[in-house]
């Protein structure tokens, strides 16, 4: 029987232009790349957001495809997307799953683990100004 199975990776980011702390505005990005680990070909359909923030105000989030598109990936072929929400905190977390059904016609799901949305101002050097490190 095939492996079914996409791993998924985050690399979330603060954008300090794009938020107005003062006015409870918060933006962040989020890298994705997901990855087919297992052995047969999968089509990623749909996606489940679920956003909090650090009031504990929850939105969830559900649609078709990611940035538009439907991905189908081959064993071993990643596919890499740039998305992005608001928070009215400095602070959240976001996790999900996406929905994909194999070339044969089988449904899987491919959970996106807990990733933390943190305003987080650097220095020059790149290095956290708040003092904060997050590994």
């Amino acid at each position: 029987m095939p492996k079914y199975q996409f791993a998924v990776e985050v690399l979330p980011e603060y954008l300090p232009e794009e938020s107005e702390p003062e006015r409870e505005v918060f933006s962040f990005a989020y890298t994705i790349t997901i990855t087919n680990t297992g052995d047969a070909p999968g089509q990623l359909i749909s996606r489940h957001w679920v956003i909090s923030d650090a009031r504990g105000h929850t939105e969830e989030v559900k649609g078709l495809g990611v940035v538009g598109q439907q991905p189908l990936l081959k064993p071993g072929e990643a596919f890499q997307y740039t998305s992005g929400c608001r928070l009215r905190t400095a602070s959240g977390t976001m996790h999900g799953t996406f929905h994909c059904v194999a070339e044969d016609g089988e449904p899987f799901a491919a959970p996106v683990p807990l990733f933390v949305l943190e305003a987080i101002h650097h220095g020059p050097a790149g290095e956290p100004l708040n003092g904060r490190v997050l590994h």
